[in-house]
Order: structure tokens, then C-alpha cells, then sequence
């Protein structure tokens, strides 16, 4: 897993720097930032004001995507991810390395020690309706305890429903997203997430627009509500 690591981030620093292009052998490489007024994900509070960079490369359905998020405020983790995927009509499927800062070391992976996490991903667009599953398969996963006073890996899941639609002009995505089981984000079965989106370009000038974006997110388990704004770059 290092080695492929260390082949992963030598294929992004060939790009870094570079504007959203399309090269004649159709390879597509796309580089961009996000500043949200809060970082939520899955129904989780995961920090304050954040700046979120990205850069991706695609081919041929086949994807590689780096992502951070560096808070404002000194207290928030910041969060490096890398993501493999593959999209063919509206299926796909993908693997991502996430890694948090906690003070670890980053090419540190053995088991209980590690800051990385990594998930799986399937799902499908149906055009009217996405659904996509997401499990974490190895890595600082959460470990639940057994009857025996021994710990297995919770294989943490969770699964979401979007649809898209559009309104007085603006486009909106309404979703519901869910716990199987017992894992990271919940205590067993629960709906984690019921969220409404909403994005708009933001003309500037004639010719220069800002994408804007907003978002109202419920979390049923918890009974926490949160309200997120944010423009893309």
C-alpha cells in the first residue's frame, strides 16, 4: 500500500500547479479551492471555517482525485485524502485513503496506529436519483467491543440517497443518508443525515462568475442541525 501511496502522489506533483485542461491524448486535469463557513460531512461536524483544495486527473472514466481541508481556527484536524475511481454510464466505483492529522506520522500504517482510513466505494446514477455505499475496510476504523471482551472491526458503513432538481432557477439536491450498523458515525441503525443543497453561479462581471453554494443538514441521531455556505474556486 506505501509503494502505491508514494506512485499516487508522484502522479499528482507532475500536475500540481496546473489550470483545468483538456491535453490531446483526453487526459483531464482539473485544479481548484472551496471556502466553506463550516466543514459538514455525513451529517458530522468536522470543523470551522475551512479552505478545501483539489486537484483531479481523469481518463477514460478512470480518476484520480487529491482533497484537503486546512480549518481556521488551530483546532481543527486537518484532513488529506486521495481517491481512485472509475465511472462507466452512471456506475462507480472508488477507494479512498483518507488521513487525518492527529501528529502520526503520514506513511505510518500499521494497525492501531495509523492516521489513514480506507473506504470503499459503489453506488449508481440514475439520473433522477443517485445511491451510493460506502464501507471502511481498513485503517483507523472504529473497533466495537464483543460479548467475549474482544474488539472487531466495525467496518464502518454508510449509505446515501440523492436527488437533484432544479428551482426558481437555482439547482438543489435533497438526500438522506444512513447507518446499517454500529460504527463510526452511530451507535446501529439511524438516519445520519437529511440534508438540502443549493448552488448558483454568482456573476461578477460580464465575463467572471463565482459558484456559490449552500446547505441545511439534519442529523436525526444526534438531534444536531447545521446551515453551511461556501464559494468554489
Amino acid at each position: 500500500m506505501k509503494c502505491n501511496l508514494r506512485v499516487m502522489a508522484a502522479m499528482l506533483l507532475v500536475v500540481l500547479g496546473t489550470s483545468v485542461v483538456k491535453a490531446q491524448d483526453n487526459v483531464e486535469v482539473s485544479v481548484g479551492a472551496d471556502i466553506v463557513s463550516s466543514y459538514i460531512w455525513r451529517g458530522q461536524d468536522c470543523g470551522g471555517v475551512s479552505i478545501q483544495p483539489t486537484i483531479s486527473v481523469a481518463k477514460s472514466g478512470l480518476s484520480l482525485t487529491a482533497w484537503g481541508s486546512v480549518g481556521l481556527d488551530k483546532d481543527d484536524t486537518k484532513e488529506f485524502d486521495l481517491t481512485l475511481g472509475y465511472n462507466i454510464g452512471g456506475f462507480n466505483i472508488a477507494i479512498t485513503d483518507y488521513w487525518f492529522d492527529y501528529g502520526g506520522k503520514y506513511f505510518q500504517y500499521a494497525a492501531k496506529k495509523t492516521d489513514h482510513l480506507f473506504e470503499a466505494t459503489v453506488g449508481y446514477d440514475f439520473g433522477i436519483l443517485s445511491v451510493n455505499w460506502n464501507t471502511n475496510f481498513a485503517g483507523a476504523d472504529y473497533f466495537k467491543e464483543k460479548s467475549d471482551g474482544t474488539w472487531d472491526r466495525a467496518y464502518s458503513s454508510y449509505a446515501e440517497v440523492a436527488v437533484p432538481f432544479k428551482l426558481g432557477g437555482f439547482d438543489f439536491s435533497a438526500e438522506l443518508g444512513l447507518t446499517p450498523w454500529e460504527g463510526a458515525y452511530s451507535d446501529g441503525f439511524n438516519v445520519v443525515n437529511i440534508g438540502l443543497g443549493v448552488s448558483k453561479e454568482i456573476r461578477i462581471t460580464d465575463s467572471f462568475s463565482v459558484p456559490a453554494f449552500a446547505k441545511l443538514t439534519v442529523n436525526p441521531n444526534t438531534e444536531k442541525t447545521y446551515f453551511a455556505f461556501g464559494l468554489s474556486f
